[in-house]
């Protein structure tokens, strides 16, 4: 995807038709207000199909249509899309008052508006280990991910990518259903076998908008790519090997997706003109279940306030995949580091956070005393390498300019005689989430570059036009001294280098969102943690450079950030499961990279999360921990779960049995069962409000050893005394799956806070790891006294 700092001009124009924006888990803080919608688009979500045959499903939709709007003529010309392979709805232009009486029809769950979703390495597959020399290894054990297909939901493809050569590929598997649908610049040639499918969808978009002008070449009427986005994430998940990749001379090496022959499925449900429409997001669902896609990357969703699930349209799309045996991947979000900010938090999807890796980018600042300082940048200008004067942008605030706004350099704030052809130095504002602010604040003013002193964090931004280098506030402060105490302070930088192995990694992103989940807290969000940090990948040279004031050469590989990085990752890791484990559900391939992830960096130190200030990190920031790709090759024990645990946890959620009926085409009546969300059989234990005591239940399937002895360990929350029976399991060629208990006691006598501990099950060779969540409450906390 274009970064945010395109998409944030974008959003001003989406803001007028006052449209809802869901924000993409894509950059470092992207814009997250939401407003109801004022739309002519409205989906009709019939749930399961009453009919086998497509056609009849079809020829459903129409007549519940043509008896609203009188004919069948009226209704054709109304309907957008006809959901009829993976579950049955439509989407068509509505007026209020005719969505509302469709809402009544019998055999309609929900009638929602159309939402407009704006869009959210190398060494990181070498940092996961995920190598083809290690013999016993993923890569090694999937033989890269040959059978599995991964469906990727995004702004597109750029085909003729090296990344997306066909060479040493096999052919097309017989069990694809899916097309290679033509468009501009996009015909049947640039399916291959690695690309064997595509498909795009638009007419939600342009229902909402308007026609899409392509005249201008930014954007294409067809699978193509004209963001970036897509090409970035499809060829992260399952790029061939391409040798002396690179971002502008940086980060050179050999570029490759985790699945490098898994066969790739693009659905382009994302423009660059800005946003992605629900309604064509869930026509890419239900073509991508029909298809026969074994994973869905989908790097999208909705900040908080959540929508319920049976509302919202990625969970119910995902909800019909993952029930067809489809493993659906998506972001966390990008509203870190702030508590209950994490997305797509529904059970049966897997959720990425962000993370680093051990590659960094050190640029040094050598001011005129030859003293030198080092920060971070992707400078590779080697003829702006000369002194310049520096100044602190509160020495040379604009007349008007607000107290103290010039020292982050707002909009505005600078004088530009003052600035011009100067190095200017900004502190980050507690209301600044990144530097993109400051740094097209310094642009206007053409000074000559940017020093911005900013919370930690390994996140490098991108300047096209200037010198623009990231440091922390103890330089940030050392520089202006050096400013403060010399008549005529000058710097220069030196070019950026890469370096590898030299920060201690991974740590969590400053910006990756954090649990608890504020839709459903019992659920344990974000499931696992990703690189997500500096990714290098495949890029689309159509897609325009955001806020360069010359647009450099087009580039083929672009390095970006954000938790959609992450969410292909872990897709590309799933891809290689299904490769080893066919007949794993996707809960069971969830539990797997939940229970053997890492609590640890590369140095053995409890990961750290980046925030202001770091800290240690926990499950609401990486909820299992760091994936480690090869110990989930085998687990030995799994946390299973299928169809009847979601349609529970829906009932428990509180929605009503014709609406769950509906949805899962089955006659479900929902029994009150206590703690029924506490008991669902996930790889994690939360409980957020333990009274007293609770005692909960759990499952687990042996995928190991048939004859294996497993004893639990417990590393309890604190505060809280934990009990599991049996604290031994017995496994043998008739006893796969056994239940165990865990009784939770609370030591305190106040209103508590969250507090994390562990449950392990040991058999001397695996270690089958569950986290524990707790928080204590007092029942009569907020009565008055």
């Amino acid at each position: 995807m274009v970064g945010y700092r395109v998409q944030r001009s974008l959003m001003a124009s989406l803001w007028i038709h006052s449209i809802i924006l869901l924000v993409l888990a894509m950059q470092l803080q992207p814009l997250v207000h939401v407003a109801l919608a004022s739309t002519n688009v409205h989906i009709v979500y019939m749930g399961e199909r009453q009919h086998d045959e497509p056609e009849l499903v079809q020829d459903s939709h129409h007549e519940v249509l043509s008896n609203i709007l009188g004919s069948h003529e009226a209704a054709k010309e109304s309907i957008l899309y006809s959901y009829k392979h993976g579950f049955s709805g439509f989407a068509a232009v509505l007026t209020e008052s005719q969505a509302k009486l469709i809402a009544d029809f019998p055999g309609v769950v929900r009638v929602v508006p159309n939402r407009v979703l704006s869009l959210q390495t190398t060494r990181s597959w070498d940092f996961l280990q995920v190598k083809p020399h290690i013999g016993n290894g993923i890569l090694s054990m999937s033989h890269s991910g040959i059978g599995s297909i991964i469906g990727v939901l995004d702004t597109g493809i750029w085909p003729e990518s090296e990344s997306f050569k066909d060479e040493g590929m096999g052919k097309v598997p017989s069990r694809w259903k899916g097309i290679c649908q033509i468009g501009e610049k996009f015909n049947h040639s640039h399916c291959n076998r690695k690309i064997i499918g595509a498909r795009w969808y638009v007419k939600g978009y342009e229902a909402e908008f308007g026609k899409l002008n392509t005249s201008d070449g930014v954007e294409y009427l067809s699978p193509r790519d004209a963001a970036g986005h897509g090409t970035h994430t499809a060829s992260t998940a399952a790029g061939l090997p391409v040798e002396n990749a690179s971002f502008m001379g940086l980060a050179q090496g050999l570029a490759r997706g985790g699945a490098p022959s898994a066969w790739l499925a693009v659905y382009k449900v994302c423009w660059s003109s800005g946003g992605c429409s629900s309604a064509d997001l869930l026509a890419a669902f239900d073509d991508a279940i029909l298809d026969g896609v074994d994973v869905l990357s989908v790097s999208l969703g909705s900040p908080p306030p959540l929508p319920a699930y049976v509302e919202d349209v990625l969970s119910i799309g995902s909800f019909h995949a993952v029930t067809k045996g489809i493993s659906v991947v998506c972001s966390a979000g990008n509203s870190g580091p702030y508590p209950q900010t994490v997305i797509n938090t529904a059970p049966w999807i897997i959720t990425v956070a962000a993370s680093t890796i051990d590659r960094a980018f050190p640029t040094v600042i050598i001011m005129g005393n030859n003293q030198t300082l080092v920060g971070q940048a992707f400078h590779t200008m080697k003829d702006m390498n000369k002194f310049h004067p520096i100044v602190y942008g509160d020495d040379i605030a604009a007349s008007g300019a607000v107290d103290g706004s010039a020292r982050s350099c707002d909009s505005g704030t600078l004088n530009a005689t003052l600035a011009r052809g100067k190095v200017v130095l900004c502190f980050q504002s507690r209301s600044q989430s990144s530097a993109i602010v400051a740094l097209s604040t310094v642009l206007d003013v053409l000074a000559a570059g940017l020093i911005f002193a900013q919370f930690p964090t390994k996140d490098v931004a991108k300047s096209w036009d200037i010198p623009f280098v990231q440091v922390d506030f103890a330089i940030g402060t050392s520089l202006l001294t050096y400013i403060g105490m010399t008549s005529n302070p000058v710097v220069k930088f030196s070019l950026t280098k890469t370096a590898v192995g030299q920060q201690i990694s991974p740590e969590v992103a400053f910006f990756s969102s954090r649990g608890p989940s504020s839709l459903s807290p019992s659920v344990l969000k974000p499931d696992i943690a990703a690189p997500g940090v500096n990714i290098l990948a495949s890029w689309s040279p159509a897609s325009p450079l955001p806020m360069a004031m010359t647009q450099p050469p087009p580039l083929n590989f672009n390095i970006e950030s954000g938790t959609s990085m992450a969410c292909p990752h872990i897709s590309g890791i799933v891809a290689l499961l299904k490769a080893i484990h066919p007949t794993w559900s996707p809960a069971a391939i969830k539990s797997a990279l939940v229970t053997t992830a890492s609590l640890e960096d590369e140095y053995g130190q409890c990961i750290v999360a980046e925030g202001a200030p770091h800290k240690k990190a926990d499950p609401f920031d990486y909820g299992g921990g760091h994936v480690d790709p090869n110990k989930a090759i085998a687990p030995g024990l799994i946390y299973d779960m299928g169809f009847s645990d979601y349609y529970h946890f829906l009932c428990a959620m509180g929605y009503n049995n014709s609406a769950i009926s509906s949805i899962t085409k089955a006659r479900i009546h929902c029994r009150k069962s206590a703690n029924f969300l506490a008991n669902l059989n996930l790889p994690s234990i939360t409980i957020p409000e333990l009274k007293k005591k609770l005692t909960v239940s759990r499952t687990v399937t042996n995928v190991g050893p048939v004859n294996s002895v497993y004893t639990a360990l417990v590393q309890a929350p604190a505060g809280t005394d934990v009990i599991v029976e049996p604290s031994s399991l017995f496994f043998n060629s008739t006893i796969r799956k056994l239940k165990f208990k865990v009784t939770f006691h609370s030591q305190l006598r106040v209103q508590g806070r969250y507090s994390f501990g562990n449950l392990l099950w040991k058999d001397g060779f695996h270690v089958v790891r569950i986290p524990l969540i707790v928080r204590t409450v007092i029942q009569d906390f907020y009565a008055e006294t």
